[in-house]
């Protein structure tokens, strides 16, 4: 029996052109391009498996992806392998390293937490260089208001106010999430409202959700205390809307100590 164990990719991409990560028939997918790229490189089929499937329009900057190798694959040099993939993939994908982790690691199961940052633009001037992954919201927002409306969703609750109605039909609600903040900071120059939230998983449209709904708060047509009451009702339509795609990264996936190590 040969030996195996498994290729991670950490992965960025920018979503606008992209139809989400997983694949779907006649479409441009990551999960698409990435496959192609690596069943080039390795020469034969590949399944994937990802950390978080994002939606149309999603971006990413720390993705994961875990492929299942074997023998002779386990050598190839990680300078070798990294330069085929960067040069088989498109633009607005970016390949950034590789990790070898024991045989049967899920990219998926093996998280314990994912990270997801909204950005925010709150003004009545065009943004610049955020434009491709910022919300463009004309306005003001009380970021105060919207950090306070934020704490009654920490811990783990049932979300079902803040999934797409179509994705909870019989299927399970309830998730934990660790941390959740709305602040104001500045990236390239350019000043954001920043909606940074950590949970063991997420539901179809979650995060999207609970920023549209804090905008609501921020815009001072809800007061916070309404988000625990949005909360509590387990209803869709009691929630806010669903915020843009284009302002939603994928920043981070956290594992257990010690499961990944550089590809060498």
């Amino acid at each position: 029996m040969s030996e195996s164990g498994t290729l991670v990719i950490r992965l960025g991409y920018r979503g606008a052109g992209f139809a989400g990560f997983a694949e779907q028939p006649g479409t441009r997918t990551v999960a698409g391009e990435l496959r192609r790229a690596l069943e080039t490189a390795l020469r034969r089929p590949c399944e994937l498996t990802c950390a978080g499937r994002t939606d149309a329009g999603v971006h990413a900057i720390a993705q994961y992806v875990s492929v299942p190798v074997e023998g002779d694959e386990l050598r190839l040099p990680a300078r070798r392998l990294m330069r085929s993939l960067v040069a088989l993939t498109p633009d607005d994908l970016s390949v950034q390293a590789l990790y070898r982790a024991p045989a049967g690691f899920s990219a998926r199961f093996d998280a314990i937490s994912r990270s997801y940052r909204y950005r925010i633009v709150a003004s009545d001037a065009r943004p610049v260089l955020s434009w491709d992954h910022a919300w463009w919201y004309r306005g003001d927002l009380d970021v105060r208001a919207m950090d306070e409306a934020a704490r009654a969703l920490i811990g783990e609750h049932d979300f079902k106010s803040f999934c797409k109605a179509s994705s909870a039909v019989d299927k399970p609600t309830c998730r934990f999430v660790g941390s959740l903040g709305v602040s104001r900071v500045v990236e390239a120059g350019e000043e954001l409202v920043a909606i940074d939230v950590t949970g063991n998983a997420f539901l179809h449209n979650m995060v999207r959700t609970i920023a549209g709904t804090l905008v609501e708060v921020g815009r001072g047509h809800r007061k916070p205390a309404w988000v625990a009451d949005v909360l509590a009702a387990r209803d869709r339509t009691a929630a806010g809307p669903c915020a843009p795609a284009k302002g939603l990264t994928f920043v981070g996936v956290e594992y257990p100590r010690l499961t990944l190590a550089p590809w060498e």
